[in-house]
């Protein structure tokens, strides 16, 4: 009895929910929402070629250590890397030597404990360090931007739709308002302090441009000339590097995984052609001594080569 009873009430909140959908569906079609500035003028991101990019991508080490050096110059002032120790750095082609002149020179000492006092601190990175945060706190770096907390950049391309692409895109893509999105929204317009980027989901972005032209950070000899474009590409192949730092190693291995499942294949389908084939020809030999069945198998004797 409890059963039918739950059943029933079941069945009453399906009901209600199915009504309740039916008339929101209705009411959106009769009356759709009206369009927002966010949903007329907010673009997608471009897209951007890396090395890394599909199956069997690869890491151009070179750019990788140019965006690193973006990040370094422009972007580590405001943004922690904090799930990226510098030894990581071997992985796009520093040598000890280098990773710990790196760690020794950063900007950002790392936390630590006076040992005689046992009061706060700081010293000198090492290679088996995180990168530091910038902020020794959260209230410290909202109350050095306004308010905002600058995210962590780590796994930046993993937790945005789009990836490097729209870090690329977004650092690209600082512009004024269009005149026609003021005109289409008098209310749209960009709040003091904000800064007008259309692959932003708000279009208002608190962050200020971080790239401001060419040649803003200075490569060594051989390297291509540091537009921003160029610069807004190589820090965005760094940072799908820190969020995939083995991104090679699992290539290497998915290759590797589907050579053998083809070749498990055509041996499974080879294995099956040979041990069937030999029980269909037993299964055809045999059969009811019936008139009607003499015909089939004399044809399947026939094709088998035996005489009789």
């Amino acid at each position: 009895m409890v059963r039918i009873i739950a059943f029933f009430v079941g069945l009453g909140f399906a009901g209600v929910l199915l009504i309740s959908f039916a008339f929101g569906a209705v009411a959106y079609f009769q009356e759709p929402p009206p369009p927002s500035a966010e949903h007329e003028y907010h673009r997608e991101a471009k897209e951007l070629h890396l090395a890394s990019n599909g199956p069997f991508g690869k890491y151009d080490r070179a750019q990788v250590q140019r965006g690193f050096q973006v990040y370094k110059e422009v972007c580590a002032g405001c943004h922690s890397l904090n799930r990226v120790a510098f030894h990581d750095l071997a992985g796009i082609g520093y040598s000890e030597a280098e990773i710990k002149a790196i760690a020794n020179q950063w900007q950002t000492e790392v936390p630590s404990v006076n040992p005689d006092t046992g009061e706060a601190a700081t010293r000198k990175a090492v290679p088996s360090d995180h990168f530091p945060s910038p902020y020794a706190n959260e209230t410290a770096a909202r109350a050095a931007n306004n308010n905002n907390l600058p995210p962590d950049l780590s796994l930046m391309t993993k937790a945005r739709e789009g990836g490097a692409a729209y870090v690329h895109s977004l650092l690209t893509g600082y512009q004024n308002q269009p005149a026609a999105l003021l005109k289409q929204f008098p209310t749209s317009k960009t709040p003091a302090g904000l800064y007008y980027n259309p692959y932003f989901a708000n279009l208002n972005l608190a962050m200020p441009p971080p790239l401001t032209g060419d040649g803003q950070v200075t490569y060594g000899p051989g390297n291509p000339k540091p537009t921003v474009n160029q610069m807004a590409a190589d820090v965005s192949a760094f940072l799908v590097w820190t969020a995939e730092p083995k991104l090679e190693n699992r290539h290497r291995a998915g290759l590797t995984v589907l050579i053998f499942l083809i070749f498990a294949t055509v041996l499974g389908y080879l294995s099956y052609k040979n041990i069937w084939a030999e029980a269909k020809r037993k299964v055809a030999l045999k059969g009811p001594l019936d008139p009607d069945n003499k015909a089939r198998r004399n044809r399947a004797k026939a094709k088998a080569g035996i005489a009789g």
